[in-house]
C-alpha cells in the first residue's frame, strides 16, 4: 500500500478521530496486524504535540487460549494493577485510539457463554471509572486490515491481496483519496444539517416498516437530541469518535419499544455471525428473539444484563450510503453499522440529552437512558424501510422513505 496514502489516513485519525492535543497523553489499542502502520500512527499523534503515545498490543489467538483454559473466575477478574490503568486514565484523560483489524471467524470454537460471561463481568468492574470519564475525553475507532480479517471478506483471494484489496476500500470508504481534513469537515456539516432539520420536529417516536416484517415503534426522550459525525467533550474538544460514519443517532427512551424487527445483515460479535435474526419488544424490553444461525449467542447478549434487553441506540443510515454502495459485507460493526439503519441493545449515550453534563447518572437514566455494561449494533436498513416520526403535537413526518432520507 502507498505510504502516502496510509500517513494520510494515520493523520485523519489523530487529528480528525481522537483530536490529539497538544501535552494530551495518547493511548492506542491495537492487534498485531499492522505495527508499520501504528508506527507511522504514534509518529502522527506525537507531530499533534502528545505528551506520550502508549500502545497496548493485543493477539486474538491468545484470547482464544484465554477462554479455552482459564477458569470462569480468572477470565472474569480485573486484576489490580488492570484496574490502576483505567483510574489513570480516569485522571489524565488521554486520547484513546482502538484499531479494529480482528478475524471475525478468530474466536469461533471458544465457549461464547463463559466468554460473554467473563466479559460482562469485567465490564461492570471498570464501569464506574468509564462513567467518571464519559464525555470527558476525545476516543477515535477506525479499522486496518488483519490478515484473517481480509480473507473473511474477500475469500477468493490470496492473503497478501486480500489485505491490499481490504485497504482500498478502507482508505475510500474513510475519505482519503481527496484532501481528508477537508472532507470530513463537509461530511461532518451535511450530518450536522440532518441533526438540526431531526431535532427541529419535536419527535417522540419513531415507527419503522419494512417488507421483511419489521414493524416497529421506539419512544424518544424529550430532553434529548439526535447527533451525528463530530462530538464534542465537556472541554469543548471536538473529534470523530468513528471513522468512517455515516449515521445520524439519538438514544430512544428505555422502556418504551413495541413490535417486532428483522435484522438485514450478519451481526459478527465474539468472532461468531449471528444471521438472519429477529426480535421482538413488548414494554421495551426484548422478550424474544430467533435466529437461522447463532441464535444462542443472541440470547446471551440480550440476557448480559438486565439492561442489554433495552435500546440503547436508533441510528439512520441512508441505504445508499458509501459503505453499502461498496458492496463489502465487513464483518466489522464500525462499518456494517454505517452501510444502512441500525439499532444497538444495552447502553445508551447521556451526551444525547441537551446540556448533558447537569445531569447525574441516575438522573440521565431517570429519563430514559438506558443502562448497561453492554452496547451492540445490529443492522435493520432495507431498501424499502420506511420511518415516520411522530411529534409532540401527534404530527407526523415521513424521515425515511425506500431506504433514503426523506427530509
Amino acid at each position: 500500500m502507498n505510504k502516502t496514502r496510509l500517513k494520510r489516513y494515520a493523520r485523519l485519525i489523530a487529528k480528525v478521530g481522537a483530536a490529539v492535543k497538544r501535552g494530551q497523553e495518547v493511548i492506542i489499542n491495537a492487534e498485531l496486524d499492522q505495527p508499520e502502520f501504528v508506527k507511522l500512527l504514534v509518529e502522527e499523534c506525537y507531530k499533534l504535540g502528545a505528551k506520550k503515545v502508549s500502545v497496548d498490543f493485543s493477539y486474538q489467538p491468545l484470547e482464544a487460549l484465554h477462554v479455552k483454559y482459564c477458569s470462569d473466575e480468572t477470565l472474569s477478574t480485573l486484576e489490580d494493577w488492570q484496574i490502576g490503568k483505567w483510574e489513570r486514565q480516569a485522571e489524565v484523560l488521554p486520547a484513546k485510539i482502538y484499531l479494529t483489524s480482528e478475524d471475525p471467524d478468530g474466536l469461533a470454537g471458544v465457549d461464547q457463554s463463559k466468554y460473554a460471561k467473563a466479559r460482562a463481568a469485567r465490564a461492570k468492574a471498570i464501569k464506574p471509572i468509564r462513567r467518571r470519564m464519559e464525555n470527558r475525553y476525545q476516543w477515535c475507532i477506525a479499522g486496518v486490515p488483519g490478515e484473517g480479517w481480509a480473507k473473511k471478506v474477500f475469500p477468493e483471494l490470496k492473503p497478501k491481496a486480500a489485505v491490499e484489496k481490504l485497504w482500498e476500500v478502507i482508505l475510500d470508504v474513510s475519505r482519503v483519496d481527496r484532501d481528508p481534513i477537508a472532507a470530513w469537515r463537509e461530511h461532518n456539516a451535511n450530518l450536522s444539517d440532518k441533526c438540526e432539520k431531526l431535532n427541529s420536529l419535536n419527535l417522540r417516536s419513531l415507527v419503522y416498516k419494512a417488507g421483511n416484517g419489521t414493524d416497529l415503534k421506539v419512544g424518544l426522550i424529550p430532553e434529548a437530541t439526535f447527533m451525528a459525525g463530530g462530538e464534542k467533550t465537556q472541554r469543548g474538544v471536538y473529534f470523530n469518535p468513528n471513522i468512517p460514519t455515516e449515521e445520524v443517532f439519538t438514544s430512544p427512551k428505555s422502556g418504551e419499544a413495541e413490535g417486532i424487527v428483522y435484522s438485514s445483515m450478519p451481526l459478527s460479535y465474539g468472532g461468531q455471525l449471528i444471521e438472519d435474526f429477529f426480535i421482538r419488544f413488548e414494554g421495551g424490553r426484548a422478550v424474544e428473539s430467533g435466529a437461522r444461525v447463532g441464535a444462542d449467542m443472541l440470547k446471551e447478549i440480550i440476557e448480559s444484563d438486565e439492561g442489554a434487553a433495552f435500546l440503547g441506540e436508533c441510528a439512520l443510515v441512508p441505504y445508499s450510503s458509501p459503505i453499502r454502495r461498496s458492496g463489502v459485507l465487513f464483518y466489522s460493526t464500525l462499518y456494517d453499522e454505517n452501510a444502512v439503519c441500525h439499532l444497538a441493545l444495552g447502553m445508551g449515550f447521556t451526551g444525547v440529552l441537551r446540556d448533558y453534563e447537569k445531569y447525574t447518572d441516575e438522573e440521565a437514566h431517570a429519563l430514559g437512558i438506558n443502562d448497561s455494561v453492554t452496547h451492540v449494533d445490529f443492522m435493520i436498513g432495507t431498501e424499502d424501510l420506511c420511518i415516520t416520526g411522530i411529534s409532540e403535537d401527534g404530527g407526523e413526518t415521513v424521515i425515511f422513505k425506500n431506504g433514503e432520507w426523506a427530509i
